[in-house]
């Protein structure tokens, strides 16, 4: 039997979906959306780097990226400081690595009960599978 593909990139679809929804309303609570505490991550494990760099990091044209981080930036979240040439360079603030930590914990129990109906074994599989995919994607297979 062959399996369906638009059916399958739907699922797929579905599942992204009410994650993000899902993660969104629960880091209200700490006062971000998903959009930005992926971009306090981003910026968490890339210190110093540029929004070109971040924005690709983050799935965001350059233009959304700069948009985000003046956001943040406004909010006292992240510091910008100029780099080489035009680059500017992007760090977390205490306030910023806060909120990032209090985003980590509702994380947790989010991602916790969206798996919640998969055992190990079948989310060790669907990482596998998607990463073999991502990669496949990546190299231009």
């Amino acid at each position: 039997m062959t399996t369906d593909l638009e059916v399958l990139g739907q699922a797929i679809k579905r599942a992204q979906y009410r994650n993000h929804r899902t993660m969104d309303l629960a880091l209200q609570d700490v006062g971000v959306s998903l959009v930005q505490w992926d971009a306090l991550r981003a910026i968490d494990r890339m210190p110093g780097a540029s929004g070109h760099d971040l924005a690709v990091a983050t799935f965001q044209s350059d233009q959304a990226f700069g948009t985000l981080a003046n956001r943040l930036h406004d909010r006292g979240l992240i510091a910008r400081t100029p780099g080489r040439g035009r680059r500017i360079e992007h760090a977390l603030t205490d306030d910023g690595r806060q909120v990032l930590h209090d985003g980590h914990a509702i994380a947790g129990g989010v991602l916790t009960e969206l798996f919640s109906s998969l055992g190990e074994a079948d989310r060790a599989t669907l990482l596998q599978l998607l990463q073999k995919s991502a990669l496949a994607a990546r190299d231009g297979a």
